[in-house]
């Protein structure tokens, strides 16, 4: 099983990836392969990094070859998604919804239909704009066609929609607790749908 962490801050070692590695350490411990990906780096080898939808079907011509396709291709073969971004003027990051309105290709494929995901946001104030991102990142992963999961679970409470922290997130051990478990949602979730990725 593999769980992907996509980290869309333009800060490669910032908050969000402090939250997603907390995250994706939980899901490790479960026994699941994990990795954390950097999309402002999967970006910056594309000479058009925005969606102009060229094409009425995705063929995903504008990045063929880049690290881009790799990346795509990781996720064509997850069973979970743990995306996360930092909160700006209240929603995801450009970086983060450059690099998901690209994927139209996928969603054309329905590569990542019942692909478990869940969401993290980290603000710069304790109510700084996190459940309006957290919001957005679920829309983004349901036009997918994704199973969507909040930060509940038995063995805590039944949780709200994702996991939030204000930064330093590694400061924060409410929000680090929640990384923990919708993590552990998402892998329990892809192990009870038989989800192994690439569906």
């Amino acid at each position: 099983m593999l769980i992907l962490g996509l980290n869309g801050s333009p800060h490669e070692k910032g908050n969000t990836a402090d939250l997603l590695t907390c995250g994706l350490e939980e899901a490790d411990r479960l026994g699941a392969e994990t990795r954390l990906i950097y999309i402002q780096n999967v970006l910056d080898e594309l000479e058009q990094p925005y969606c102009t939808a060229c094409e009425p079907q995705c063929q995903g011509t504008c990045y063929e070859g880049t690290e881009l396709s790799k990346v795509y291709e990781y996720m064509r073969k997850c069973s979970g998604i743990l995306l996360g971004s930092p909160v700006y003027f209240g929603t995801v990051s450009a970086q983060l919804k450059s690099f998901w309105d690209m994927s139209r290709k996928l969603r054309k494929e329905k590569a990542l239909l019942n692909t478990v995901g869940g969401a993290i946001a980290v603000g710069a104030a304790r109510f700084g704009g996190q459940e309006t991102t957290i919001r957005a990142l679920h829309d983004m992963m349901l036009v997918q066609g994704m199973l969507v999961v909040g930060d509940g679970h038995h063995t805590a409470d039944s949780g709200h929609q994702g996991a939030c922290a204000q930064k330093p997130a590694l400061e924060d051990e409410y929000g680090i607790s929640r990384a923990k478990i919708i993590s552990k949602r998402i892998v329990e979730l892809a192990n009870v749908t038989g989800n192994p990725g690439g569906s």
